[in-house]
């Protein structure tokens, strides 16, 4: 039986493996307001997809993200790389917002969310006080 597994094995090719980058932030509108979401995102560089979800703290279910841009600049000879990107809100295959995220280095500079139906923009803070986990997400309290 090992030398059947053995030749089965030869015939296929290893797959070559990528890992996923993968980060996970918590956001609140303010410390006392009760808007809070999580804001996952993955990477596969071999494919080059990105994807991610925004889960609401009132909310069971994750709504689905897409990377719709991304610039990257040198702000200075000492200064971290800024990355602004705008990921897309998608609700029922239509674009409901977009969330803009701005980071330099690892520090986040801000978010903000704008609804399509009304143009209205919210800024969101991010919270790394907050418990989270890949497994479980944010835990608001």
């Amino acid at each position: 039986m090992k030398k059947v597994l053995f030749l089965l094995s030869s015939f296929f090719p290893l797959v070559a493996h990528s890992a996923v980058t993968r980060e996970s932030f918590c956001f609140e509108l303010s410390e006392s307001s009760p808007v809070k979401f999580e804001f996952r995102t993955f990477y596969d560089a071999s494919s080059k997809w990105s994807g991610g979800f925004v889960k609401y703290a009132k909310s069971n279910e994750p709504i689905s993200i897409v990377l719709t841009d991304s610039e990257e600049e040198m702000l200075g000879p000492d200064a971290p790389w800024q990355r602004a990107t705008t990921w897309s809100e998608v609700v029922n295959g239509k674009v409901a917002g977009t969330y803009d995220f701005v980071t330099q280095g690892t520090q986040i500079v801000s978010m903000k969310y704008t609804k399509k139906s009304n143009g209205k923009v919210y800024h969101f803070l991010s919270n790394p006080n907050i418990d989270s986990s890949q497994e479980s997400g944010c835990k608001w309290e």
